[in-house]
């Protein structure tokens, strides 16, 4: 009896969808957080009567047969990437990118990570850097005698010097894009890295073909719907109810085929 291996596979694959919804919903606050959705795939099947072979030796076919499957496994956790919503924060250093495109951070040994989360600073040398410090690609530096900051929406820096009226460009911020976002590794700290499976960066200005536009005092919040998220949640218990129900239910029939006397 297959039952209670089958049954143990569903119970194993609901637990891991609990936990990617429990993640969801963790960072329903994390800045430019996308959800995650578990896909599913059934198992290997036993053919106990093959579909097509001769069932006689006049040539008749078997229509349909009979195959059973052995269960059920998580196939992937695919991340989400449709646009959260924009919050006004009236920072002038927040920025949200409303379309394609991700932020490029420089990792304290070199690499190249990238983020759609926009709150970013000034260190103390007047370079714009993220919340850990991380420098904001291609390295932006504000003079200390700026009076303001404005980010366009085309990524171009622009400072304000104390007695002049005109603006100056203090750099050129780029977005990266992907062919493949759901490829990006995780990094933590709001941060992805590429991978074979996402292909290599392709560079362009904000609000250029393929890219979308920055704007300046909005972070982008997460895409999680804490409706849709428990509705998934009560499914998911049910699941996992039910698979443990099939294991109960295999059990009692080996143990009345035991009591056969």
């Amino acid at each position: 009896m297959q039952a209670l291996n089958i049954g143990a596979t569903g119970m194993l694959a609901q637990q891991t969808n609990v936990e990617v919804i429990s993640n969801n919903i963790a960072n329903m606050n994390t800045t430019a957080f996308k959800r995650h959705r578990t896909e599913f795939q059934d198992l290997l099947y036993q053919d106990l009567r093959r579909v097509g072979s001769n069932s006689s030796d006049a040539g008749t076919v078997v229509p349909s047969g009979i195959q059973l499957g052995v269960g059920v496994r998580v196939a992937s956790t695919y991340r989400v990437s449709e646009q959260g919503s924009l919050i006004l924060t009236d920072n002038p250093l927040d920025l949200a990118i409303r379309g394609e495109g991700f932020f490029q951070i420089q990792l304290p040994g070199g690499e190249t990570a990238y983020t759609r989360d926009g709150s970013f600073q000034l260190d103390s040398s007047g370079t714009i850097v993220t919340a850990d410090g991380y420098t904001v690609l291609p390295g932006i530096t504000v003079d200390a005698a700026a009076v303001g900051v404005t980010v366009n929406e085309s990524g171009q820096v622009l400072v304000k010097l104390d007695g002049q009226i005109a603006e100056q460009n203090a750099g050129q911020i780029q977005l990266a894009n992907f062919q493949n976002e759901a490829g990006l590794e995780h990094l933590g700290n709001n941060l992805l890295l590429p991978t074979e499976a996402s292909g290599a960066a392709v560079t362009g200005n904000p609000d250029s073909d393929g890219f979308g536009g920055l704007f300046r005092g909005f972070l982008e919040s997460s895409n999680v719907d804490p409706v849709h998220e428990i509705t998934d949640l009560i499914t998911a218990q049910r699941g996992y109810e039910l698979s443990s129900k099939v294991i109960e239910t295999a059990d009692q029939m080996m143990a009345t085929v035991n009591n056969v006397r």
